[in-house]
């Protein structure tokens, strides 16, 4: 080998041999990438850089290396210390230490890739890996060959500048390289503003560093209003909308059309009414009520007619799929549509003509459902309901629409009877709502009590959400492709683990089948409503339950007991209703009409996605005004409830806010060990106990806005 090298350093190889050492740099050296510069650099040969890619051309044509972008090449042969490669597409879950893990459909174990085979892939990115597993390693190994799809155009940060560059430092740990941005993209933000940054060019060829331009200044870091926007931008989620959306919806009529009327059955004479939370603006439902002549009674389910809107492959739609969702924070909604339409053209507001599409249900006198219309409608919506005062009404038995209440929740009241009968699953799960003064400051935090109200408009869009989706699915085969709301079968293994988390509470679970999982869980939310302990249980017994995902391949609902479901009743805030609605109207009207499943499926993928991340960034919010909340507290001492416990203390919730924060077992008087499944911790002097669901009294100690942690102390007994 020796000789070899001294033979061909400094010499201008022929091309047979260039490719002879080229296939021998790569051998030795397996798992490494070249390029051409790199080559001659490494052999030290006299070779032009058109020469050795000539070389690298011939020997990829030939199966011996592979190209794989970029100019650079990797040996085609599988390593002696290797498995074989594959190649996938996955999304990128970074870690804090700039590494990641490839998250690939279908396959049980994530990619990990060093954060030298990142390329410039980001965090949530599509991307494309190519794997392999070395001998005696459990986890595969992979290398970003192409970035398919970002999954952000814009980053939150703080613009930093010195004398030669201006960088954007991202907030997100997870976003691992400072942002360029030249002084002509600046747009007067100046050192230490926290801006939104928009990337403009995504450097290759090694250099790590993007290059954007500010959209927007949000003034110095620190404020709620700051950080309720980074939480939107650090989610992925746009805060305004495109020019040219914009322009799209200024075009739109705001009265109805003369046309239009003819194209649908009109339902503007029937008493109809909307019962929504009393801050809201958007009103995408409405419920009608009238008897027919033979004593039937007939219930409307009218939903906001978007799609006569928003037409496919138009900006507006385009963005709305992007969204794919509106975001509702503590303090405010980052709508799907332009206001234009979320909160008027679309809104169905009181004493107001709407276009609608309009589930209609025919009741017989003994409440049984008998028959069942969709279509196109026009409402005129004669009264807006908040449900605290649609909830008089039903306890009072006076007032607007009394009649019409009655009726609708004695209906309402028969359809749960026989949802949970079928093995729906009864989670009710506390949500915990804010009130704010006008800075948007938190002065109360309580959890929402839902009411006959709430439950008779779930149950009414519920019946829609099935009905839509079973007309649909049973309409003929082969399939019509659609989008299906579906809820898979627990996963065993963690039920199991669950149900030894519950014996050492004292609660034996049957969860052999899974109706008896269902079963099980309903009679453990009825215990918990008298049991501080068992409630702690909920939150982890949701955790065994699979997710909720938009698909074309039904599988039915688990957690509604339903075999059939979809979203057809909230398009202003969902897109896969806008999707849902598209379908169903042209199969009313054509009934071969069938969209590309494949294509359907990709945005399903793409709404689901969307959804967990405004889901995270509700969180998040929530998070936040809570520590805000208690920030004046500190030093006070509360009642709450042990609802965690981990190797450094206990998590504990306040019984009246709501709010978590957490005990370090450093702060105690003695040190604790954590009993095997976490429930409960003995202290190693004393030996008392601490375990999940006691009530304890803590002082706050620091509320820290943010890193959004309460840190508390035991209070003296």
């Amino acid at each position: 080998m020796t000789k070899k090298k001294k033979k061909i350093k400094g010499s201008k190889l022929t091309a047979g041999i260039l490719r002879k050492e080229i296939v021998r740099l790569f051998k030795r050296q397996p798992n490494k990438r070249f390029n051409a510069k790199q080559i001659i650099k490494k052999l030290k040969i006299a070779n032009s850089k058109t020469s050795v890619n000539d070389a690298l051309d011939k020997l990829a044509e030939n199966g011996e290396l592979k190209h794989i972008g970029e100019g650079k090449f990797r040996t085609n042969n599988t390593s002696s210390k290797t498995t074989e490669r594959a190649t996938d597409e996955g999304i990128v879950d970074m870690t804090r230490t700039g590494s990641a893990y490839i998250v690939i459909e279908d396959k049980e174990q994530d990619v990990h890739v060093s954060p030298k085979y990142l390329g410039n892939a980001l965090h949530g990115d599509k991307v494309k890996v190519q794997s392999w597993r070395p001998r005696g390693r459990r986890v595969p190994e992979g290398e970003i060959v192409e970035v398919l799809e970002r999954a952000r155009q814009y980053f939150i940060g703080t613009l930093s500048q010195s004398k030669k560059y201006t960088f954007v430092l991202p907030d997100r740990e997870n976003m691992p390289v400072d942002i360029i941005v030249y002084s002509e993209g600046l747009n007067g933000a100046t050192d230490g503003d926290k801006v939104v940054v928009k990337i403009i060019k995504w450097h290759g060829n090694g250099v790590k560093s993007p290059v954007g331009e500010v959209t927007s200044v949000l003034g110095k870091s620190g404020s709620s209003d700051i950080e309720m926007k980074s939480i939107l931008i650090n989610n992925g989620f746009n805060l305004e909308f495109p020019p040219e959306v914009l322009k799209e919806t200024d075009q739109f009529q705001d009265f109805i059309e003369e046309a239009e009327i003819a194209k649908r059955r009109d339902m503007r004479p029937i008493t109809t009414f909307t019962i929504d939370p009393h801050d809201a603006k958007d009103f995408d439902d409405a419920l009608s009520l009238q008897y027919l002549e033979n004593g039937d009674c007939e219930i409307g389910v009218h939903i906001a007619d978007v799609t006569h809107f928003v037409k496919p492959n138009t900006a507006l739609d385009k963005e709305a799929l992007f969204r794919s969702t509106s975001v509702y924070l503590v303090d405010r909604v980052l709508p799907m549509l332009p206001e234009r339409l979320s909160n008027g053209l679309c809104s169905l507001r009181p004493n107001e003509d709407k276009y609608t599409f309009s589930a209609v249900f025919t009741f017989d006198k003994d409440d049984k459902l008998v028959g069942k219309w969709f279509g196109k409608t026009l409402i005129h919506s004669d009264r807006r309901f908040s449900y605290e005062e649609a909830q008089e009404v039903l306890e009072s038995g006076e007032g607007d629409m009394a009649n019409e209440l009655k009726v609708m929740n004695r209906i309402a009241k028969k359809l749960r009877k026989a949802k949970f009968k079928n093995g729906a699953i009864n989670f009710e799960t506390e949500e915990v709502k804010f009130r704010l003064d006008e800075n948007a400051v938190p002065i109360d935090v309580y959890v929402k009590v839902r009411k006959d109200a709430h439950l008779l408009i779930e149950d009414f869009m519920l019946l829609a959400n099935k009905e839509v989706a079973k007309f649909v699915a049973q309409k003929e085969k082969p399939e019509i492709p659609f989008v299906y709301r579906v809820h898979d079968e627990p996963n065993p293994d963690k039920v199991a683990e669950f149900a030894r988390f519950a014996r050492e509470l004292g609660i034996e679970l049957k969860t052999d089948t899974p109706k008896q999982i269902a079963k099980s869980f309903n009679d453990l939310n009825k215990k918990a409503e008298d049991d501080a302990a068992l409630k702690m249980l909920q939150p982890i017994a949701i955790r065994t339950m699979a997710k909720a995902e938009y698909t074309t391949e039904n599988i039915g609902h688990y957690g509604l007991a339903f075999d059939f479901y979809s979203h057809f009743t909230s398009p202003i805030r969902r897109y896969s209703d806008v999707l849902a609605h598209r379908i169903l109207q042209k199969v009313l009207v054509g009934k071969n009409y069938r969209t590309d499943k494949a294509a359907l499926e990709d945005q399903c993928r793409h709404v689901s996605a969307m959804e967990r991340k405004a889901m995270e960034a509700e969180r998040e919010s929530i998070k936040y005004k809570q520590v805000e909340y208690i920030e004046k507290n500190i030093g006070e001492e509360f009642e709450g409830i042990i609802s965690g416990i981990i190797d450094r203390g206990i998590f504990v919730e306040l019984k009246v806010s709501k709010c978590e924060g957490m005990v370090g077992f450093e702060t105690m008087d003695e040190s604790f060990d954590v009993a095997e499944g976490r429930l409960k911790a003995v202290g190693n002097r004393s030996g008392k106990v601490l375990k999940m669901g006691d009530t304890i009294k803590v002082i706050i100690k620091e509320a820290d806005l943010k890193r959004r942690r309460i840190d508390m102390v035991l209070a003296e007994s």
